[in-house]
Parts: structure tokens; C-alpha cells; sequence
């Protein structure tokens, strides 16, 4: 039986862009270039190694957002991604973790898995939390963090890395893995994955494939909100130390006010 790998991937303001928020106060994405999640990219590698490894095996790539976001998938598709699954529509703006985790887990149940891959966290967000809630909401066991991970038959085994230790974990599958920044470099799309990749199937799914109603997600489903924004303080020209035979003594000095010393 093939094994049904599901890599749920986001959409994501580039970083160093202008970013900022709309006037309901939710990411403004008209006025900043989108991209794959850095941090999906590696769960995206770690989905296809394991494949690669395997007999028979299958690697669906999934987001939740808008048009645009389909950017992020043909990126996944080129990266070598089977097939690809978008999910989208109006009533899903400005919806929080606890809604996304919500969609996912309803289009991961349709589409039909056997393992789930995430990225440690989405570059934008930084909340780290949907892999623990699609667990929770699958009922499936998680192993999380994990910088590296392989399945044996009907587990899947991870190696989570500490400050003082090394775990190594072990879930029987159905199962939710997420992997962080140290788990392998993600390939570089060669031009004829690229090419392929546009052939690849990308369906195309809405609230009322997955039995959601509209109140459920978005802004008015959301169980957070953010209540206020302001820009940041454009940083300011550094203090330059000429060493000019007082150069340490300024060094030390400057230090000392600020109580670094």
C-alpha cells in the first residue's frame, strides 16, 4: 500500500519586504511580495526523502490561503511534489492558528494520509503550535522538532536535539511530524522539475468541500486577534569607536553606561 505523505506548506510575506498591516490589522499583502515558508522548505525535503526511500509513496503539498498562495505549491511541485492541494476563499481571511489548524485537519481527512509533515513554525507567524493542534485534532500522535526523521514500516522515528541532549522518538503512523531548520538543506528545483511541475494536478478545494461553516474561521471565528499595531522605530546610526590610543577606554565606557559591564 502506497504511503500518503501530506507536507502542509504556507504562503508567506518575504521578509525583507515592507510589511505591514491592513486596516483591520491583519498582514497587508497587497503591498509586499509572497513566498514559500522558508522553514516549509525542509519539511517539504524531509517528505520527499522519505519517498525516495520508499517502495511506493506518495507526497501531497497543502496550504490554506489566497490566490497567490498557489505560488507557494508550484514551489513545492518543483521542488519534486507529487500533486497539490489548495485551499481557499474569502471567509478564510484573517483566520488565526486555531481556525488554519481546523481547515488543515478537515482537507488532511479528505485527501487521506498516513504521515503529516510540518515546518517547526511559519516564518510570519512564528507560533510553532498548528502541528501540535493537527494532532490534537486528527488524534494521531505527534513528534515534533525533530531536526531528523525516517519511517520503518509503520512508524516513524525522530531525533529531537536539546541544549544538553538528544531525544529520539518513535510514533506509530497515522502520526504529525514537524521538522526544524537543522533537518537537511532543501534541493534547488532543477529546470526540468520546474517544467514538470506545471503539470502536476493542483485541486482546488473551499470551505463547503470540507463541511466548515463561514463563522467557524476567519476574523469572526478567530480566538485571537490582534488589538493594536504600530510601526517599528527605524534603527538609528551606530556609536563609532575610533582606537586612536583611547579606543578602549571609550569601548568600556560606552559599554558601562548602557550596564552591559
Amino acid at each position: 500500500m502506497s504511503l500518503r505523505i501530506v507536507v502542509t506548506v504556507k504562503y508567506v510575506p518575504d521578509a525583507t519586504g515592507d510589511r505591514h498591516f491592513a486596516d483591520d490589522l491583519t498582514v497587508d499583502r497587497d503591498d509586499v511580495d509572497g513566498l514559500l515558508s522558508e522553514l516549509d522548505e525542509y519539511a517539504v525535503e524531509q517528505a520527499l526523502r522519505i519517498a525516495e526511500s520508499s517502495d511506493d509513496a506518495e507526497v501531497t503539498v497543502l496550504t490554506v490561503g489566497p490566490e497567490d498562495a498557489g505560488e507557494a505549491l508550484r514551489k513545492a511541485l518543483s521542488m519534486g511534489a507529487d500533486k497539490a492541494i489548495h485551499i481557499e476563499g474569502d471567509d478564510l481571511h484573517g483566520t488565526d492558528a486555531i481556525g488554519t489548524s481546523l481547515v488543515l485537519a478537515k482537507a488532511i481527512e479528505k485527501a487521506g494520509y498516513d504521515l503529516v509533515i510540518s515546518g517547526m513554525a511559519s516564518t510570519d507567524g512564528v507560533g510553532g503550535i498548528v502541528p501540535a493542534l493537527l494532532a490534537e485534532r486528527l488524534g494521531v500522535p505527534q513528534v515534533t522538532l525533530v531536526s531528523e526523521v525516517s519511517v520503518d514500516g509503520s512508524a516513524v522515528r525522530g531525533r529531537r536535539d536539546g541544549d544538553t541532549a538528544s531525544e529520539q522518538l518513535e510514533a506509530r503512523l497515522p502520526a504529525i511530524v514537524s521538522v526544524t531548520d537543522q533537518s537537511g538543506e532543501a534541493r534547488y528545483p532543477s529546470f526540468k522539475e520546474i517544467m514538470a511541475a506545471k503539470k502536476r494536478p493542483v485541486e482546488s478545494w473551499d470551505l463547503s468541500d470540507l463541511d466548515i461553516e463561514s463563522d467557524e474561521v476567519g476574523l469572526e471565528g478567530a480566538y485571537t486577534a490582534v488589538e493594536s499595531a504600530a510601526a517599528r522605530t527605524a534603527r538609528t546610526a551606530g556609536t563609532i569607536v575610533k582606537h586612536e590610543g583611547e579606543g578602549g577606554k571609550q569601548l568600556a565606557a560606552f559599554l558601562a553606561e548602557r550596564t552591559f559591564i
